[in-house]
């Protein structure tokens, strides 16, 4: 089932307002758990969930920036 236009737009505001703050905090207390690794190490793995995170969101903003197809000109 696709989404709609309008519901991209809010589900993509909302994970932005909500969901990147909530995946910030986890990678950061998951990267917590562990001593502290050396430099390069800990920016690979914050790399790495950067990365993780914008195939996630990949979705959700697919089209959100482009006019709204529904809509009479």
């Amino acid at each position: 089932m696709a989404l709609s236009y309008k519901a991209r737009r809010r589900l993509s505001l909302l994970w932005l307002l909500v969901g990147l703050p909530v995946y910030i905090v986890l990678a950061v207390t998951l990267v917590g758990l562990f001593d502290r690794p050396p430099f390069l190490l800990e920016l690979a793995i914050y790399v790495g969930l950067g990365v993780i995170w914008a195939f996630l969101a990949r979705p959700i903003f697919k089209g959100v920036g482009k006019a709204d197809p529904d809509a009479e000109d």
